[in-house]
């Protein structure tokens, strides 16, 4: 996995290319939630549009996957990618809030995200649907999603339907959850690292 970090800007490209997928991941955490989406995975590529659109964080995401095999090594490549790039755009993490939460509602549905930005990786999730594929997306690959976004941004996150029946909503709940959770914890707030320890 390649990167580059623009100096001065909350900026950076990840690139990851192995015999499964080829991915160009670009993040601006101070943008205006713009993005261009295209991971062959047409639900995923909506969950995404809604995340850069609700936090504020431009996204732009080329894949080229094996689907022919199925979905898995796009969603968790691209995952892995988006959490690097954002990571990488982090920097130091000096005057971010660190942390972040949010419960949304859609129709049916309420999600929950909380996250703590603070340089460890860990995902709990608390989730289940009823249908199993949505417009290319198993929804399987939800949890695996957040999983391997927690492990390369090096973050805690804890997502979690409260409640719901519509598969759709519920997943989209959890994305938005989260959109508005990183706007919070990304957010500058000061010149400070938020830690005792100096250092996240």
């Amino acid at each position: 996995m390649t990167a580059n970090r623009d100096a001065g800007r909350r900026t950076a490209t990840r690139n990851r290319k192995t015999a499964e997928t080829d991915i160009t991941a670009t993040v601006d955490l101070d943008g205006t939630g713009s993005s261009s989406i295209s991971t062959g995975v047409v639900f995923l590529d909506h969950m995404l549009t809604s995340f850069s659109r609700h936090s504020g964080i431009d996204v732009n995401i080329v894949c080229r996957g094996d689907l022919d095999v199925d979905d898995h090594h796009s969603v968790e490549d691209v995952a892995l990618v988006l959490g690097s790039a954002i990571s990488d755009a982090l920097g130091d993490k000096k005057g971010i809030g660190r942390y972040g939460w949010a419960i949304i509602p859609m129709d049916d549905s309420l999600a929950r995200c909380s996250i703590d930005l603070g340089g460890r990786s860990y995902c709990v999730f608390t989730a289940g649907f009823s249908r199993p594929v949505i417009q290319g997306l198993s929804t399987e690959m939800v949890e695996h999603f957040f999983v391997s976004l927690s492990r390369t941004m090096q973050a805690n996150l804890h997502l979690a339907v409260l409640e719901g029946k519509n598969t759709h909503h519920m997943i989209e709940a959890l994305f938005k959850a989260l959109a508005y959770a990183m706007k919070q914890a990304v957010r500058m707030e000061g010149s400070e690292i938020r830690s005792t320890k100096g250092v996240i």
